[in-house]
């Protein structure tokens, strides 16, 4: 991936004649670099969130796993206590399951957004790379009509 520092540092060759001007290069370079560096570190930041989503998902699921464990061991206590403190037990954990299945599907949620919001981002680069392509094509074709004008 091209960084914005690689934009930053690009140079073009000047021609003697009907070259393009290095000002307006440098300028157009400079606005390039901004709106690059923008979205890099949009895509960066991202990642970075996505990562951190990813380790809360695998936390909760560490603690849904620790609760199915802890509601294995309420089950065999509860066999040896009183019927009311067994319908007290179940109740707790129905509560402790729905949470943790309540943060879950909101983590997955969560994530599912930023995958999107990263794809989109990346389809609008993809969107102004073909933008620029077709700009310097154009820009390039202009030019070898101005050569063979010249010739």
């Amino acid at each position: 991936m091209i960084t914005p520092l690689d934009i930053e540092n690009k140079r073009f060759s000047k021609k003697t004649l009907n070259g393009y001007d290095p000002e307006e290069v440098d300028d157009f370079l400079d606005e390039l670099t901004k709106d690059y560096s923008a979205i890099y570190k949009k895509v960066n930041e991202n990642d970075k969130e996505l990562e951190d989503l990813k380790l809360k998902v695998e936390h909760y699921n560490q603690i849904e796993s620790t609760l199915q464990n802890t509601l294995l061991m309420a089950q065999s206590a509860a066999d040896e206590v009183k019927n009311a403190a067994q319908k007290q037990a179940e109740q707790i954990i129905r509560e402790a399951e729905n949470k943790a299945k309540e943060r879950t599907e909101n983590l997955d949620m969560q994530v599912s957004e930023k995958r999107k919001e990263l794809e989109d981002i990346s389809k609008q680069f993809d969107v102004y790379k073909a933008k620029m392509e077709s700009l310097l094509i154009s820009q390039l074709e202009l030019l070898k009509e101005v050569n063979k004008k010249d010739d």
